[in-house]
């Protein structure tokens, strides 16, 4: 219990050390992206290819993008190998190095029947819609993977989209540049690359909802889709996702800082 409130207490004043410095005005200094799953945690499957690795590949590309046209800001990765990674832990990366946006790198699915639906989404930490929390709930599936999943959770269950409000500690922190840097995100998979546009979404998902600064999880189309699934498997198709992002965050980071 004392170890609970601890962790609490950390996070509490971590959300408000950072309301100050917006209070104060700040400057973008480190981005962590996150490639979604890893190792065990397969994700979303295609006909011939896993989530894991599309995201892999398209995070390791925008962190090359950031640091060769954004040097002065520092690119932490939650994983640069096909390695298992604790949600939880991809939090804790980002709140720990004082992050000032997370990024998150996922690809969506349908089930059989539905894979005509292709698209870009990009969620922000959210769990007032509890019908609307498909995406979250496959997302977050995989802590069902992890060991003592629930103790570190505080009693989450995946299957219980009602248990999202045990995850809505001071959720609407980072809410408004949350939605900002996704609708830049989306505007810019539809300006750049002519992608179908699936819009910005309030999910409680899991990484999102414990990370102490701005934060998003990006859909970047669906394996389940075929065409979308040679779109996101091919270099250039990956260039061009990344690319998209880039010039997200330096609009963002445009828009947000104060001089």
């Amino acid at each position: 219990m004392k170890i609970k409130l601890a962790v609490t207490s950390v996070f509490i004043l971590t959300l408000f050390s950072a309301q100050i410095l917006f209070a104060q005005g700040y400057k973008i200094k480190t981005i962590v992206i996150d490639p979604g799953h890893g190792g065990r945690k397969p994700g979303a499957s295609g006909s011939y290819s896993k989530e894991k690795d599309i995201a892999l590949k398209v995070a390791l590309k925008l962190g090359a993008k950031l640091q060769e046209d954004m040097p002065g800001i520092k690119v932490i990765y939650t994983r640069t190998k096909d390695i298992d990674v604790d949600l939880y832990r991809r939090a804790e990366i980002a709140n720990n190095a004082n992050a000032d946006l997370f990024i998150s790198v996922h690809c969506n699915s349908m089930p059989p029947g539905n894979k005509h639906v292709k698209g870009t989404e990009t969620l922000v930490a959210g769990s007032h819609r509890l019908k609307e929390q498909d995406a979250a709930i496959r997302e977050n599936a995989d802590i069902k993977l992890e060991k003592n999943y629930k103790s570190k959770y505080d009693g989450y269950d995946p299957n219980k989209p009602g248990t999202f409000i045990l995850m809505s500690l001071l959720k609407n922190t980072f809410r408004d540049k949350s939605i900002k840097f996704a609708k830049l995100i989306q505007n810019s998979y539809i300006n750049r690359d002519n992608r179908e546009s699936r819009g910005v979404k309030e999910q409680g998902v899991l990484v999102l909802q414990r990370c102490g600064m701005p934060a998003i999880l990006t859909e970047v189309g669906f394996i389940s889709n075929k065409e979308e699934e040679k779109y996101i498997n091919s270099n250039s198709g990956q260039n061009e996702i990344a690319e998209s992002i880039l010039a997200a965050i330096m609009k963002y980071k445009k828009d947000i800082e104060i001089d």
